[in-house]
């Protein structure tokens, strides 16, 4: 394969238009770039790199970045990663880490290292799991569900932060900058009118709907609140039409692992973020 093989642009639609039956031939697996290209149509891409391979016309693999941060791709084999890792290196491009299912981590994350010297870490490994047949909690915690609106936007964002800082996340100083802006967000309410969980979800696009974040604070964990906000979420994303509902876990947490298990996830994909010294 040939670098000029990679197309690169920063013209969502134009992107969109070449790319976009491949992200939705695989909605749950392409979560990342369905999401990420539906918001870049609606705010300012300015600084985003878009590529696609094409082989004979037809759409192989995808990636997006973002000035400062790093790459996310979509599953390549070796020869295509180092291909890729090669073509970026010609072009001066500086990366500070790559997220991909773990094996295209992995295979970029090495041929970077071999294109450029640059060290490569693994930061977190992640699971990617779908939602097979939903199964409530029985019996369920007290409490019901409740849509966040305007007046619970301070509480959003306190608990956003506050799930960023447990996974090691950092936070942009505008909320706007941040990935949990532009979700809509559930609390989970107990009858004295407490909210006690939330969970996030990311819009309907390509059929998929990705479910982030799930938050409970320190203090109310263990009660059955992160189990029943998700049922809540998934729920509602299935009678909005979504055909797929997906979710990331730490695969290093197996409490959480678990919990979505018995909720009916379904682990499809192992993922993985390296960083580059």
């Amino acid at each position: 394969m040939h670098p000029d093989r990679w197309h690169l642009t920063d013209d969502v639609d134009h992107f969109l238009a070449r790319a976009g039956d491949f992200l939705r031939s695989r909605p749950a697996l392409h979560t990342m770039p369905l999401t990420v290209t539906e918001k870049l149509r609606t705010r300012d891409p300015s600084g985003a790199v878009l590529g696609r391979l094409e082989q004979a016309g037809t759409v192989r693999a995808t990636f997006y970045r973002f000035p400062s941060r790093g790459l996310s791709v979509t599953a390549l084999t070796p020869s295509q990663a180092d291909a890729l890792a090669a073509y970026l290196s010609s072009l001066g491009h500086s990366l500070p880490s790559v997220s991909a299912d773990h094996a295209t981590a992995t295979a970029f994350a090495e041929a970077w290292h071999r294109h450029t010297g640059a060290t490569p870490a693994l930061r977190v490994r992640l699971r990617l799991l779908r939602l097979g047949t939903l199964t409530p909690p029985s019996p369920p915690p007290a409490g019901q569900a409740q849509l966040a609106g305007e007046p619970e936007h301070e509480q959003v964002m306190s608990w956003c932060r506050e799930f960023a800082a447990d996974v090691g996340e950092a936070v942009a100083d505008s909320w706007a900058g941040t990935r949990f802006a532009e979700k809509r967000y559930t609390f989970w309410t107990i009858p004295d009118g407490t909210s006690v969980a939330m969970a996030g979800v990311n819009p309907l696009v390509g059929g998929q709907v990705r479910v982030d974040p799930v938050y409970t604070p320190a203090h109310l964990r263990g009660r059955g609140y992160a189990g029943a906000v998700t049922v809540a979420v998934s729920r509602a994303a299935l009678a909005a039409g979504a055909t797929d509902v997906v979710l990331f876990t730490n695969a290093a947490n197996p409490t959480s692992n678990a919990l979505y298990e018995r909720l009916g996830y379904v682990p499809i994909a192992d993922w993985a973020g390296y960083d580059f010294g």
